[in-house]
């Protein structure tokens, strides 16, 4: 952590998060560099975190490791742009959806260490989960340092690269099905004659409860949902609907078509 220096490539929601996760975690800002589109976003990032803003050539020169975020149909044209400049022993970290190691590698100086990770969006309240994939050249070295910087904003899970698609439609995108769940319930409260502010306070903290509670209590799930569902009751009436309504298989189906995009866009 000492003597790294680290540049975030493309820094918007996701590298801001890493970088705030960095600072946080005890990493100076003089070893930090980030690089952005836009002139006004890189004076809001110096003025906010103190770090230097060069452009993605001289990050590629000046930093050990480059941790590259952009849109994965935005990869092509950055690594064109950073390859001249990148020697073998920088280790590349790529965030990209679907974007393989073999892919960065072979775009790369023979020999570069890579290492692709997929995050989430809990990044910005330290509860991501990033799950971490070697390529072929990157040593436990780099998985530590990548643990390390990933750490710092939530937790880390190492996978083979094989199993990043079905991460990235689990936990990349998983985020977004929870939202669609509460905004879903939202509106069923108010249906059912509550304010939305008051539908939405019950519905958060009923998922904040039930996550800490198959987080902290190493009971499967489905024991602590029978163990809410009475015979007769309430509960079991919205499960039979929840069931007739093909709830479960329509999940199933989402998370697989997930997985089939992020296999497009590494294509």
């Amino acid at each position: 952590m000492t003597t790294q220096k680290v540049a975030v490539l493309g820094t918007g929601k996701i590298g801001e998060a890493l970088l705030s996760g960095m600072l946080r975690g005890g990493w100076s800002p003089s070893r930090l560099l980030v690089t952005t589109r836009r002139p006004e976003r890189a004076a809001e990032l110096r003025e906010r975190y103190g770090v230097e803003t060069v452009g993605n050539a001289e990050a590629a020169k000046s930093a050990d490791t480059l941790i590259l975020t952009p849109k994965p149909q935005d990869m092509a044209a950055l690594l064109d742009e950073l390859a001249p400049h990148v020697p073998a022993d920088r280790l590349v970290i790529s965030g990209a959806a679907g974007i393989t190691t073999r892919y960065l590698e072979q775009r790369l100086a023979d020999g570069t260490p890579v290492v692709r990770v997929m995050t989430n969006t809990p990044a910005l309240v330290d509860e991501a989960m990033s799950v971490v994939s070697p390529g072929t050249h990157a040593t436990e070295d780099h998985l530590k340092l990548t643990d390390e910087i990933f750490g710092g904003v939530g937790k880390t899970l190492r996978l083979p690269e094989g199993q990043q698609d079905a991460a990235t439609a689990l936990s990349g995108s998983g985020p977004a099905y929870f939202f669609f769940l509460i905004e879903a319930m939202t509106d069923a409260g108010i249906q059912l004659g509550l304010p939305r502010d008051k539908a939405h306070e019950l519905i958060v903290q009923a998922a904040v409860g039930a996550a800490t509670m198959l987080r902290d209590s190493g009971d499967h799930p489905v024991t602590l949902r029978e163990n809410v569902t009475s015979p007769g009751g309430t509960t079991i009436n919205a499960i039979r609907e929840l069931e007739n309504h093909r709830v479960r298989a329509a999940f199933i189906d989402a998370i697989e078509a997930a997985r089939d995009r992020s296999r497009e866009l590494g294509g």
